[in-house]
């Protein structure tokens, strides 16, 4: 009897945790994000500048941001749309609900406490689109995805957080699906790159998925966070995401990802004769081969908050052509940063809640 209450105790708990999470977490109010038209855009090794005067006045721009930029070999477009396609390109990861319950643990969501991971898949994420599809991709699609702009976020989110509340505490929640059904469908001719592209662009997104089985998802990344004494429900701080990220990509077994590796710095400290010992690598056969070599830095800028004597050297990282990003923030509670404009930085956010997406059916939705 007393255990049967215990459990019944537990049930509950679980049932108020579910929808406080969802509460907390999925009630975000769209801001809106203003740019100026005077000042380039840098994201990811791009440069965008708004200005309608020509590109004589986006280059005197970039020039003026001085002798750190003079080596860095940019690319200029004028284009706002440009930047609109390559931005919502970049794999967006954020918290989960009601994905396959986590080994060892009751735990069906990341909510509240996988921050550092999202951000850390979104860092993985973009290293391997650098990889197969290169920094010039974007998504063909991307534009024509829902504008969320033309809805009202609090009215529907309000309408999910009370069929969430209900359905949590009677233990009738449907499992939510995402389906392009009400989606307006886009067909389009497209080349054999394209389809070479479009293939490599879900399998990479496939290999974040929820699941036990997928290679970056949160279920293998916390199986090999143990070993830093992290479980499921832990706070995981940037350096040690960065380990779980080289060796869950070294245990990684499918054969598209053996060309690629990760280096984790010591002491903030990149020696050049390691990062070879990465890229170099010996085959089955025992022929030679090299390797695509992700380098990750874990690094403190500042005590309790960032020093800003630092700020230069994180936009001259974030213009270099092969950034794949830079993780960090605050104390459990890290973002994704990709890009800047004047001192002001861009960045994903991974606090948003949404519905585990099963990425074992064949087209799963992309958006």
């Amino acid at each position: 009897m007393e255990a049967t209450g215990t459990d019944e105790v537990e049930k509950i708990k679980s049932k108020f945790m579910s929808a406080w999470h969802n509460m907390k977490y999925s009630w975000v109010l769209k801001t809106k994000t203003y740019f100026s038209r005077n000042s380039p855009v840098f994201l990811l090794g791009k440069c965008y500048h708004f200005k309608t005067d020509g590109m004589s006045a986006a280059l005197d721009s970039f020039r003026s941001y001085g002798s750190n930029f003079d080596k860095i070999n940019t690319e200029i477009s004028g284009n706002v749309e440009e930047f609109r396609k390559d931005f919502i390109s970049r794999i967006w990861l954020t918290y989960r609900e009601e994905f396959p319950q986590i080994k060892g643990s009751a735990l069906t969501t990341d909510c509240g406490w996988g921050c550092t991971l999202r951000t850390g898949q979104m860092l993985l994420a973009q290293g391997l689109m650098l990889h197969f599809l290169g920094r010039a991709w974007v998504w063909p699609d991307a534009l024509d995805i829902d504008n969320s702009d033309s809805e009202s976020w609090t009215a529907n989110t309000v309408k999910k957080l009370t069929a969430s509340f209900e359905a949590s505490l009677t233990a009738e929640r449907e499992p939510k699906i995402l389906s392009n059904h009400h989606r307006p469908t886009f067909k389009r001719n497209r080349d054999a790159n394209e389809m070479r592209n479009e293939v490599y662009h879900r399998k990479i997104i496939s290999w974040f998925g929820d699941s036990p089985l997928a290679a970056f998802g949160l279920h293998q990344l916390i199986e090999y966070g143990k070993k830093s004494g992290k479980t499921a429900g832990d706070w995981y701080g940037p350096a040690v995401v960065a380990h779980i990220l080289r060796k869950a990509v070294e245990e990684a077994g499918d054969p598209e990802l053996q060309g690629v590796t990760v280096y984790v710095a010591q002491d903030c400290t990149v020696y050049s004769s390691d990062v070879i010992d990465r890229q170099c690598s010996f085959l089955d056969s025992g022929k030679a081969d090299t390797k695509a070599v992700i380098i990750l830095v874990p690094v403190r800028l500042g005590g309790e908050r960032t020093n800003m004597d630092y700020l230069e050297f994180v936009k001259g990282i974030l213009s270099l052509e092969y950034c794949v990003g830079i993780i960090g923030g605050k104390p459990k509670q890290s973002y994704y940063f990709a890009g800047f404009q004047d001192d002001s930085l861009i960045y994903m956010d991974p606090h948003y809640c949404q519905s585990f997406v099963d990425v074992s059916i064949k087209d799963f939705p992309l958006e």
